[in-house]
């Protein structure tokens, strides 16, 4: 009976709630990547300085790439992708 009732303790939510491990703030957490639409005259390395003035613009285009599954550095006039947001 009292290895039931230590086992629900361990399995409750408020228990698991509790975690310290479990309980991040939600500024501790990434956001998710924000869409673009690359406009004339941009590239990556212009993207990663509007989106990302406060980083390294080498690493941000970096995590563009990694971020959409881009093997070289062009892009397109019209093409959607995802950026590293700030916050």
């Amino acid at each position: 009976m009292l290895l039931v009732a230590a086992a629900a303790a361990v399995l409750s939510p408020a228990s698991r709630a509790a975690d310290p491990a479990e309980s991040s703030s939600r500024a501790d957490r990434p956001e998710a990547p924000a869409a673009v639409v690359v406009r004339p005259g941009d590239s990556l390395w212009s993207l990663a300085e509007r989106h990302r003035p406060d980083r390294d613009p080498v690493v941000v285009v970096d995590e563009i790439r990694r971020l959409n599954g881009m093997d070289g550095y062009l892009v397109y006039v019209g093409q959607r992708l995802l950026v590293p947001t700030d916050r």
